[in-house]
């Protein structure tokens, strides 16, 4: 049986991530996702990429803040660095939110599944209600918080941040309207697609920069059987009206246990392993 594996924020340019990363085992018989940050570079992007893909069928990626950060190259920012990152994937045979859809054909009782890339941003509108975007900023601030992308992603050629997340909303609700009725999803995001699951306890003032209120009920409205994000560095499994959210960070090297590594976090996102808990369980974490 295939399986779906999943795992995000692998941030390579730290050399004790390069290490673990090199160290994933194959599974040519599975399906990877990447979920955004792997590192920060065009470099890192390949490294990673050219680690994994002889080990899996099939391999997807989702880019996270950190790979659009303007880095080594300024002319490359904003739509032009995540351009550049596709074209890159695409040399290594590697799914981008700019390609076709895949299905995982039904498995016995297991059903067939569309994987859905997605590439989001954010809007600032995960914090209090009535908070316009620099107002969301402020409020952060007011806590100490300021997030690096502030300085370092660019919206290029949009005028801000959210008007390039309002792009990739029109562009992407689009195509997921046009999925059939019948249709069963899994969705991939970098960033979670709910603010409920944003548990940030040391920086709770970092959620501004974690998603958008927009895709609230996409787990619903798209029929999802699991929705696969990273960026918090909280590894997870939540359950939201029966659909399993499922949070595949390594993180940063005091966040996960070295023993363990980038192998022992490698997380099957499908099939299920696990049935939905009580209507009213907290989440599991993945320590």
């Amino acid at each position: 049986m295939t399986r779906i594996l999943a795992l995000s924020d692998l941030h390579v340019g730290i050399e004790a991530n390069r290490t673990t990363v090199a160290k994933l085992p194959a599974h040519p018989d599975d399906w990877l996702i990447l979920g955004g940050d792997l590192g920060e570079t065009e470099a890192h992007l390949r490294f990673v990429l050219s680690t994994v893909a002889p080990k899996y069928q099939r391999i997807f990626w989702v880019p996270g803040n950190h790979e659009l950060w303007t880095s080594e190259d300024p002319a490359l920012s904003g739509v032009a660095k995540y351009q550049r990152l596709v074209e890159v994937c695409r040399e290594f045979s590697v799914l981008t939110p700019e390609d076709p859809w895949p299905t995982l054909p039904a498995q016995g009782e297991v059903p067939a599944i569309v994987v859905a890339s997605l590439f989001l941003l954010y809007d600032y509108s995960f914090c209090p209600p009535g908070l316009g975007p620099e107002e969301a900023v402020a409020w952060a601030a007011e806590g100490g918080i300021v997030c690096a992308d502030e300085r370092r992603l660019r919206p290029d050629p949009f005028p801000t941040r959210q008007a390039w997340c309002a792009a990739r909303l029109q562009e992407t609700t689009a195509r997921l309207d046009a999925l059939q009725p019948h249709e069963r999803t899994l969705l991939v995001n970098h960033w979670p697609l709910r603010l409920d699951l944003c548990r940030l306890f040391r920086i709770p003032r970092f959620t501004p920069w974690c998603g958008t209120r927009q895709t609230e009920d996409w787990h619903l409205r798209y029929r999802a059987e699991v929705v696969v994000s990273g960026h918090l560095h909280m590894r997870a499994t939540d359950w939201r009206d029966g659909v399993r959210f499922e949070e595949v960070s390594l993180g940063y090297p005091r966040q996960y246990d070295p023993q363990k590594g980038a192998p022992g976090y490698l997380r099957q996102v499908w099939p299920p392993e696990r049935a939905a808990p009580a209507a009213n369980a907290g989440p599991h974490w993945v320590r």
